[in-house]
């Protein structure tokens, strides 16, 4: 566990941004869509994932994703950290490491066999449990992970994205109905800021992705893909 410095929001947001691009985490391609796993077709990819290979980076987002919850949540706010199965679980050890705080995982569903368990590691009832994946878009896949610690006894308040997608209406609504606070340091916004401010694509690629960000499903129907959810 080292000190966490405060930094400015909105630096973090662009640092991270600027950190993915330079490990070519983030991706536009307007002339051939990325196809998703919903069957939107999308102009813009990214792989958090990448994070984990480079020390220095994730050093550095791990101390941003700690110095937002505690200016955003508080210090003393958390029993443990969850990571949900599989790109949170590094991610989790991580930041539990970086706040002194027990951590535990979550499967998608219970491995079914021996315990049949989907929560590994000690979670004591009525434990305040942290949920954090490296990127949410909607939401759906964090709260598979939160009911299933809510359903044996934990108490989620609060989920941290290192990655927000901060596009479809729908998150932040699922956020809500959920009783849940979502925190996160960067999202599309802020990668397409650095990417017109170091002028890394033309200026119709970089239109499109602002197209695609302002009206997401409609982009996606006028290029192949899904226009509903």
């Amino acid at each position: 566990m080292i000190q966490t410095p405060f930094t400015d929001p909105a630096v973090m947001a662009e640092l991270v941004a600027k950190m993915l691009w330079e490990i070519k985490a983030v991706h536009f391609n307007a002339a051939e869509p990325y196809k998703l796993s919903s069957g939107m077709r999308s102009p813009v990819y990214i792989d958090c994932r990448k994070l984990l290979s480079y020390p220095r980076v994730r050093s550095a987002v791990m101390d941003f994703a700690a110095a937002t919850l505690m200016r955003n949540a508080g210090f003393e706010q958390f029993d443990c950290i969850a990571g949900g199965e599989t790109a949170g679980i590094p991610f989790a050890a991580l930041l539990a490491d970086r706040l002194g705080l027990p951590m535990i995982y979550v499967r998608k569903a219970p491995k079914g066999h021996g315990r049949n368990a989907q929560i590994e590691g000690h979670m004591p009832e009525g434990a305040r449990v942290l949920v954090i994946e490296d990127l949410t878009t909607a939401g759906g896949s964090m709260f598979k992970f939160i009911d299933a610690i809510r359903a044996a006894g934990g108490v989620v308040d609060h989920g941290i994205a290192l990655f927000f997608y901060g596009i479809f209406p729908e998150a932040e609504q699922r956020f809500e109905d959920g009783k849940v606070k979502l925190h996160y340091i960067a999202t599309w916004r802020n990668v397409l800021a650095v990417a017109r401010d170091q002028k890394l694509f033309d200026e119709k690629t970089l239109s499109e992705v602002e197209a695609f960000l302002d009206a997401p499903l409609a982009w996606s129907g006028r290029n192949g893909g899904i226009s509903s959810l």
